[in-house]
C-alpha cells in the first residue's frame, strides 16, 4: 500500500507528458489497484470461508440434535 504516493509523485512529474511515460504511470496506477484489491479479496475470502464452517457446524448440530438449537 505505500506503492500510492509513489504513483502521486509520478503524476505530478513531467513523466505524464510523453506517450510511454503516461502509460507507465497508468500501468503503476493500475498495479496499485490490483494490489488493493488482491489483499481486499483475501480478507473476503477469509471471512466467506469461516462464515460456511460456522453455518455447516450449525446445520450437523441442528441435524444431530434437532432441540438443542
Amino acid at each position: 500500500m505505500d506503492a500510492l504516493p509513489a504513483v502521486a509523485l509520478l503524476l505530478q512529474t513531467a513523466l505524464g507528458e510523453t506517450p510511454y511515460g503516461s502509460l507507465f504511470v497508468g500501468l503503476l496506477t493500475l498495479g496499485a489497484v490490483v494490489l488493493v484489491g488482491r489483499v481486499l479479496l483475501r480478507l473476503a475470502w477469509r471471512l466467506v470461508t469461516i462464515a460456511l464452517v460456522v453455518v455447516g457446524v450449525l446445520v450437523v448440530v441442528s441435524m444431530v440434535a434437532p432441540g438443542l438449537l
